[in-house]
């Protein structure tokens, strides 16, 4: 039996409670955690926005050790540090024939599967089929990324999603360019990710946007030259600090629709505006079609960060190992699993940057 954060029904309060976990079956991997961060991809599994069968325990972005592998498994062996990836491509259907990984049919499968019980028997389902809010978990193998050397294990675990998310928006989806301005709309945990990758591409201008003053302490170590509190004149101030064009590219954090377009005002002619955030069906977003002929510019999705997680966390590791990525400077809180239910108010409230559950 482990102790986990149990979601019994949508918006539902999180319950702390024993789980019983099973040993890994053919081609599983069970996982002790060392850490789990607090996305708000978490937030949206447990107030509907995100479908997910329930109970579930949710979490999805952790770090931990192996203590058990099933038959088949030869990745990785028990005792080795690895990283969750909550998205593993199936490497067969149409998307991951084109060599996009990101868009996999497949990486979701086990999302949908029971994999673990209650005390009192009632079928368990694994949020975002990782499940790390809980002190072990079980997935499979393909979820399960051996950990490079030189990254500690707990700081580790926002590699997994925050990290990812944002060095791929920043080098993949957007594709920024040395010297190019860029304008990050929300600095949670990944929209520090964003900033420090826009630092680490060799950005110029790098323009922090939120809705509270308390964050530019933060993104000015991230890396941000500049902070804005949102208003309805962001996009008219990112003109004025970049030669009164707007920001060759602007990456949107928050999934809301006000945000989005925020953003897209904020580009200059011919840029980019690429949306990380995850917002609901409900947030619909309008343009004319004289402002898309006029400015020219390209509006762009980013599923984890377009990233292949196996290529990618090397190239994460050495920037974390040459001190060119800090994964600490973006935790603002160290809690239990007791403490889920009060980061998640901080992230509809707008506070902090990332939580982290330190088991």
């Amino acid at each position: 039996m482990v102790r986990a954060a149990v979601l019994t029904a949508v918006n539902a309060p999180l319950v702390i409670e024993e789980i019983d976990l099973p040993r890994p079956g053919p081609g599983q991997v069970r996982i002790r955690l060392a850490a789990a961060g607090v996305c708000h991809s978490d937030l949206s599994l447990s107030n509907g926005t995100l479908r997910q069968p329930v109970p579930a325990v949710l979490g999805h972005e952790g770090a931990g050790t192996v203590t058990a592998v099933g038959d088949d498994v030869t990745s990785v062996s028990p005792g080795d540090p690895v990283v969750l990836n909550w998205a593993p491509s199936c490497g067969r259907c149409h998307f991951c024939g084109l060599d996009e990984p990101w868009l996999c049919v497949n990486a979701m499968a086990a999302a949908g599967a029971p994999y673990a019980r209650t005390a009192d028997g009632r079928e368990l389902y694994p949020g975002l089929s990782s499940a790390v809010f809980a002190e072990e978990t079980v997935v499979p193998a393909a979820a399960v990324l051996p950990l490079p050397d030189g990254v500690p294990l707990t700081d580790a675990a926002l590699l997994g999603c925050a990290v990812l998310t944002g060095y791929g928006a920043i080098h993949h989806a957007a594709k920024v360019r040395p010297g190019e301005s860029v304008a990050v709309f929300g600095v949670g945990g990944v929209g520090l990710a964003v900033i420090q990758a826009a630092r680490i591409a060799g950005a110029g201008a790098v323009v922090a946007v939120d809705i509270s003053s308390e964050k530019e302490q933060l993104a000015r170590k991230a890396g941000a030259t500049d902070f804005l509190v949102s208003t309805p004149d962001t996009a008219k101030q990112i003109r004025a600090l970049t030669g009164r064009h707007g920001a060759d590219v602007a990456v949107e954090c928050v999934g809301r629709a006000e945000t989005i377009r925020a953003a897209w005002d904020s580009t200059r002619r011919g840029g980019r505006t690429t949306v990380v955030g995850i917002g609901g069906k409900e947030q619909q977003v309008s343009f004319s079609a004289l402002e898309l002929f006029h400015f020219g510019r390209t509006l762009s999705g980013c599923v984890y960060g377009n990233c292949d997680p196996a290529q990618d966390l090397p190239v994460l590791a050495e920037h974390v190992r040459a001190g060119r990525l800090d994964l600490g400077g973006m935790v603002t809180d160290r809690i239990t699993l007791e403490g889920i239910p009060a980061a998640f108010d901080a992230m509809l409230a707008g506070r902090g940057g990332r939580t982290l559950v330190v088991f």
